[in-house]
């Protein structure tokens, strides 16, 4: 008790050192709890938004689980024991083990099919008898509403059976409500009748309940009450059951990674449960959303990976802070432990007084640490860029197990960083450590071992063999997953700044002793006595610059990084889709109608004209729709065929109105060797004029000047002159398709080729074929009010592209949230780690030099002096740190960003990837960095104007 008091103590004695270390311990535990809290809740939120994706594309609610059984002649008793047990395990133990609500559990009846004729009447012996089932549902009435006639008795009328139809069914079935029938079936013993008295259509189009979209499978069918099915059907057996089935309706939304692998495994559980007890006979299951959530264990084990990766920087920066804080809280009583030492304490008992007080602050940082990690995991969601936030909808967050669990890791490696330092510390005697005082300029360890050789090393080794593999897959025409983003990428450039921050900083005080020698005979007292003070103690300030280094040159590089990934993937989006906004309609033409559904296979059909002739729509009330600025016509034919004197081949045939269309049309600056726009001017005046990509004149040989002929099947070619040779045009993608080179040789002849020339002339000479209409809207123009347009304007569309959609869907990709989110965060927590830290060492350096301080006023140097001596000192050590960290951060991102576009597929990757900076990045980088020098310096001034002469004097003497 006496020693926890002791640590106690000591600890409230040194509060402001123990406090810069617990926040340290508590910003590692919180980041790294952070992985696990922010990658269930963007892989949750992606979950549901995969899935209401698939319920648009598919028409198919994805949130359904469905699973039935087939009888042949079982026993009644058989059948009704079958049903019961899986009756019973449907609705007590599948329905809680999901996971997730269930909205609707729909028991369905079916029985043979049957054949029935009118109780009353002749029946026509040449006329076939209309065949039939009997179907119930549970808790139907709910779901349905009449439309004529009235609902069902829940009970035999008389010993007839009423039912409800479909307005179908009655056609088929050539009857109208009311009307009796009987049914004469081998499969039947004795007299069933049955009379349909309602007409039910659903109450909802987009129900759920209901497993097709339609009610197609009810227009042969008789809808039973299900109570009167059970008894009548089920267990009386008067018409034999052919099918049940359970039919699961899941609250997808409530769906996440949490109750994912419920939904799997009770998917298991079902099938296996009812294959049991159904051995041989038919069984069916679906589960439509189940590839889906499946293929979510892997997104989830790449997002953690990405996610460990981006944060190895900031983990190392909390690391060193750590450390250097162990250092200043164990330099500070090295006398102390020095005196135990040599009065015979020995090295456990004060290492083990260290160690208690690590576990206190390591964990009261376990148990704050996951909590403030789910408010970083926010920030994280709303990351729109490097430093830059949007509004989102705020994710499902939450504080996990494996929050703790990271969390608790983090803290033990916290606390093996704490003991380094006193583990150190105890080795020394008292003796000993009045000579370390005596030889306090030393070599840092990581210069000793030359670790920032070692680091440099393995950095550039990991570049090489990232570009060679980046050669091999643009060389082999490889397929790369869609930011399939390898954790190396992010480790080696933090090896590298850390590499090349050390080497700078190993030769920094050779550099120091040149200015002094170069200027030893002018330099005033204040810079004459700082570069003394910064020359002598250099090895004192390296953590700090090693800090502040680290802390820039990651910020540079994670600005890079994440500029040039959001720019490159929005380039990609918006250079293949050309426009904003890319629509087709459909136009009136002399194709022969379709076959009517359900013809027989040898009805004859009209046979279709070898040239289709099309009559073109109104194009100008595209141009007045809401919020367009301009619009424009692009033909495209992807298999035209053309020949050059005697080579010929098929190329992607594009017809456009170059003014029109180069006001219209997205396309990157310095992608070709001279601006776009003279490409659509040089052709402009001549309808004849064509412009063609390079792969096609590189594989055809073709030049300026030639004369090319150009059309398609059943359309005669026409000539054309090339005016121009291009790479790159919008929509154009000049690299052959991924797997499809084997070798080099074969590069050059699998690449796809272009002809662009003039609509009119296409038009005109070759066909009239429906084209696109490309839209460029109004900058903020609202996509709501262009579809409202649409409607109003009654234009016959079949296709809209929205790449304002694809734009926004991309920025809301899981890794591409991860990536901006945890650069910035990153950042964030090393600035203030930084700030932090920048503070503690000055003030506990100011305070160490409080009597060197006095002298200095005593002798007659002003505060102004005093205050511009401890600037320089400053720029001299904080300012080339800076400026050090700036270098070696833009070095960085020059050599290793690059590396990121295999987060694409480099093989089909157009525009080509580039690195990008943009100046407001770096402006929220400077001013963050200027505004923490600023702060910082502003706090020393007011300490060193609080500082009494007399005082400092004083202390002096004692």
């Amino acid at each position: 008790m006496a020693l926890f008091v002791m640590i106690i103590r000591k600890m409230v004695q040194n509060k402001w050192l123990v406090s810069s270390m617990f926040f340290g311990i508590l910003m590692t535990v919180a980041l790294v709890s952070t992985m696990p809290i922010y990658s269930e809740a963007i892989l949750s939120r992606m979950l549901v938004k995969d899935l209401e994706t698939f319920q648009t594309d598919k028409n198919t609610y994805p949130g359904t689980h469905f699973s039935s059984i087939g009888f042949y002649n079982e026993s009644p008793d058989k059948r009704t024991k079958i049903l019961n047990d899986i009756d019973n395990f449907m609705h007590t133990k599948a329905a809680s083990d999901f996971g997730i609500p269930v909205k609707e559990l729909v028991t369905e009846r079916r029985t043979k099919s049957f054949l029935f004729v009118p109780a009353v009447g002749v029946e026509d012996p040449k006329k076939s008898k209309p065949s039939a089932t009997l179907r119930a549902f549970t808790d139907l009435d709910a779901h349905i509403k009449l439309d004529d006639g009235r609902m069902p008795a829940k009970e035999p009328v008389n010993g007839v059976y009423e039912v409800l139809v479909t307005d179908q069914a009655l056609s088929n079935f050539k009857t109208v409500l009311g009307t009796e029938f009987v049914v004469q079936d081998d499969k039947v013993a004795g007299t069933i009748k049955i009379k349909p008295v309602g007409i039910v259509t659903k109450k909802q189009d987009d129900d759920p309940y209901f497993r097709s979209a339609g009610l197609a499978d009810w227009n042969s069918a008789f809808i039973m009450d299900d109570g009167m099915f059970d008894r009548e059907i089920t267990k009386g057996n008067k018409i034999p059951l052919a099918v049940s089935g359970w039919y699961f309706v899941l609250d997808y939304s409530k769906m996440n990674i949490r109750n994912v692998d419920g939904f799997i495994n009770t998917d298991k559980e079902i099938r296996a449960f009812v294959k049991q007890r159904i051995v041989v006979f038919q069984t069916e299951f679906q589960a439509p959303a189940l590839d889906t959530i499946t293929s979510y264990f892997d997104r989830a084990k790449q997002l953690n990976k990405l996610m460990w990766s981006l944060n190895v920087p900031v983990l190392i920066m909390l690391g060193f802070y750590m450390f250097m804080v162990s250092n200043l809280i164990i330099d500070r009583q090295k006398n102390e432990i020095a005196v135990l030492r040599s009065r015979g304490a020995a090295r456990w008992q004060i290492v083990a007084s260290f160690a208690i007080e690590g576990v206190l602050l390591c964990g009261i940082a376990l148990l704050a640490g996951p909590f403030i990690g789910l408010g970083l995991t926010k920030v994280l969601g709303s990351s729109n860029g490097f430093l830059e936030f949007v509004q989102r909808t705020s994710m499902p967050v939450r504080v996990n197990s494996d929050a703790y669990l990271y969390g608790a890791i983090a803290a033990v490696v916290s606390f093996i960083m704490m003991l380094i330092p006193a583990l150190l510390a105890t080795r020394v005697s008292i003796v000993g450590r009045k000579q370390q005082m005596a030889r306090s300029q030393k070599m840092p360890f990581w210069h000793k071992a030359f670790l920032d050789v070692l680091a440099l090393a393995v950095s550039i080794y990991g570049l090489y063999t990232f570009r060679n593999r980046l050669k091999d897959i643009q060389k082999l025409g490889l397929n790369a997953n869609d930011l399939n983003i390898d954790p190396l990428q992010f480790v080696m450039p933090a090896l590298f700044v850390v590499g090349a921050g050390l080497l700078i900083l190993r030769l920094y005080p050779y550099v120091l002793k040149l200015i002094y020698w170069i200027g030893r005979k002018w330099w005033p007292p204040s810079l004459y006595s700082t570069l003394i003070q910064v020359g002598r103690s250099n090895s004192q300030y390296q953590f700090l610059m090693v800090f502040l280094i680290m802390t820039i040159a990651i910020g540079v590089f994670s600005a890079g990084a994440a500029r040039t990934l959001n720019t490159n993937t929005e380039d990609r989006i918006r250079y293949s889709n050309g426009a904003d906004f890319v629509m087709e309609s459909n136009w009136p033409n002399d194709k022969p109608p379709p076959s009517p559904f359900g013809a027989p296979p040898g009805a004859d059909a009209p046979a279709a004209p070898k040239v289709i002739h099309y009559l073109e729509p109104s194009f100008d009330p595209y141009t007045k729709l809401p919020g367009v600025d301009h619009a424009a016509k692009v033909f495209v034919k992807e298999q035209a065929n053309f020949s050059v004197g005697s080579n010929g081949g098929s190329a992607t045939l594009i017809g456009i109105d170059t003014d029109d269309f180069g006001n219209t049309t997205w396309f990157p600056d310095k992608l070709l060797s001279h601006p776009f726009n003279e490409y659509l001017n040089l052709i402009a005046p001549d309808s004849r004029a064509v412009l063609i990509s390079k792969t096609l004149a590189e594989q055809k040989g073709v030049k300026v000047g030639d004369s090319i002929n150009v059309g398609w099947q059943d359309v005669p070619g026409q000539p054309f002159i090339v005016f121009g040779i291009l790479d790159y045009f919008p929509t154009f993608n000049p690299n052959p398709p991924p797997g499809s080179i084997n070798t080099a040789d074969s590069e050059k002849s699998s690449a796809p080729m272009l002809i662009v020339g003039h609509l009119s002339r296409i038009q005109f000479q070759l066909a009239l074929e429906p084209y696109q209409v490309w839209l460029k809207m109004k900058p903020g123009a609202p996509t709501s009010e262009l579809y409202q347009g649409i409607e109003d304007s009654k234009l016959n569309i079949v296709s809209v592209v929205n790449t304002r959609e694809k734009l926004t869907k991309a920025k809301n990709d899981p890794f591409l949230l991860a990536l901006n989110g945890i650069l910035t965060l990153g950042f964030i927590i090393s600035i203030v780690i930084s700030f932090v830290g920048f503070l503690l060492y000055w003030i506990l350096s100011l305070k160490g030099r409080t009597l060197q301080n006095g002298i200095m006023r005593a002798i007659g140097l002003s505060l102004r002096q005093l205050i511009g001596m401890l600037a320089l000192e400053q720029l001299l050590t904080s300012g080339v740190a800076i400026g050090i960290g700036v270098l070696v951060g833009n070095v960085a991102s020059i050599l290793y960003v690059p590396n990121f576009q295999m987060a694409f597929n480099p093989s089909s990757l157009v525009p080509p990837f580039k690195v990008i900076f943009e100046a407001i990045d770096f402006i929220r980088l400077y001013t963050t960095v200027v505004v923490m020098l600023l702060l910082g310096l502003g706090i020393l001034s007011y300490m060193l104007s609080r500082i009494r002469v007399h005082q400092a004097l004083k202390l002096g003497e004692d």
